[in-house]
């Protein structure tokens, strides 16, 4: 007795390997993260990986629509969910993406078709413009509270 293959696109050899390189390269970033101490601002804790502080805010006086994403990272792999949100929701998001990302990528790899996903790219489309959008409307939202 056989089973059908799932719905999705077939992959190729380079594909798959790709989608497993990827997982693991999220992956990486958690545990990155996890060796990073959310610093108390809700922002900053880049400059732990040796960059400098944000050129926006330092030029600006303002800060950038991505300050707080390390942060959130770093709240988000403990488990500090709400913390997260507040340094970056639009982080927040992307956090939960690559979640979820990290198994799809690995099972897609695995079976050799993208799993449960007939347009990846469409659905990566859509996602990268909830991120965007959250993004802008969290930063204005900063901006006003200034």
């Amino acid at each position: 007795m056989s089973f059908p293959l799932p719905p999705g696109v077939r992959l190729g050899r380079w594909q798959r390997v790709l989608l497993m390189a990827a997982g693991w390269c999220l992956l990486a970033g958690f545990i990155l993260a996890w060796q990073l101490t959310p610093d108390d601002r809700g922002f900053g804790t880049h400059q732990q990986l040796g960059f400098p502080p944000c050129s926006f805010q330092v030029i600006f006086g303002i800060p950038c629509p991505s300050c707080g994403g390390t942060t959130s990272f770093a709240h988000f792999v403990r488990g500090q969910w709400p913390s997260s949100a507040r340094a970056n929701p639009a982080a927040f998001l992307l956090a939960l993406g690559c979640v979820v990302l990290v198994p799809w990528c690995w099972c897609s790899s695995w079976l050799g078709r993208t799993w449960g996903v007939d347009s990846p790219a469409w659905l990566l489309l859509w996602f990268v413009i909830a991120v965007s959008g959250v993004a802008l409307l969290q930063w204005g939202y900063r901006l006003a509270l200034l």
